[in-house]
């Protein structure tokens, strides 16, 4: 048996580590094409598309179905990725079914209006925690450092601009929610989470996806409108 017949191909970027980071930046950047993620990551395309491969076999990511598009483009377009339902469950642990159980509780013994107090309590210290980490007086900027304290907290979030609106604005993507599973039955939560962020950011915030709806991403609309003063403790986000 010949060396060649011994040894293996070891390609860059194989390995359970990899495959997983790239199931992490498709949460965070989705919809998300192989090139850009091999960018990022420093590997090949194709080594990048092995992994997607495996990811889309095992039902983690989907190809991102984008509707009709608004003008006919020449060639194949590339794929897109989104991290599938099945992927939230994987990249959020095991304790999204025990927390909807004890909401649903919670609600059974205690009424509607305990859930929403729970939500409102649970988001204010997290709006007390954030809010002196918030130091940018600029509204992207401040966009930006609270999108950076929510992916330290698992939500794989970003700013991305927005084109077209008078008014500059810019959307908050959060392509991960540790909460999400519980957010599908409690929708207090999320609403919660967008007041928290309206009193970050000192502007009124519009939510228009969320991952909980099934929405890929929890997608907040954000004016670049100088920031009023953060009211501090009032409310909370998610």
């Amino acid at each position: 048996m010949t060396q060649a017949q011994v040894a293996p191909q070891h390609v860059a970027g194989d390995g359970d580590g990899t495959r997983r980071r790239v199931l992490e930046l498709v949460a965070e950047r989705g919809p998300v094409s192989a090139a850009e993620l091999a960018r990022t990551l420093g590997l090949t395309a194709a080594a990048v598309r092995r992994h997607l491969g495996c990811l889309e076999q095992d039902g983690t990511i989907a190809v991102h179905d984008a509707g009709p598009a608004g003008h006919a483009r020449r060639g194949r377009p590339a794929r897109r990725y989104v991290v599938s339902t099945s992927g939230q469950g994987e990249l959020g642990g095991g304790y999204t079914e025990l927390a909807t159980q004890a909401m649903r509780y919670l609600r059974r013994t205690a009424g509607d209006d305990a859930v929403a107090g729970f939500a409102a309590e649970r988001n204010a210290a997290v709006v007390q925690r954030y809010a002196g980490r918030l130091t940018a007086t600029d509204p992207h900027e401040r966009a930006e450092q609270l999108a950076a304290l929510l992916s330290a907290d698992g939500y794989a979030a970003s700013v991305r601009p927005v084109d077209g609106p008078q008014v500059p604005t810019v959307q908050l993507c959060q392509g991960h929610c540790p909460v999400q599973h519980a957010a599908e039955e409690f929708s207090e939560l999320c609403e919660a989470e967008a007041r928290g962020f309206s009193e970050l950011l000192g502007t009124h915030v519009q939510r228009l996806a969320t991952l909980a709806g099934g929405a890929h991403a929890c997608v907040t609309n954000i004016p670049l409108s100088p920031p009023n003063r953060p009211r501090g403790t009032q409310e909370g986000t998610r």
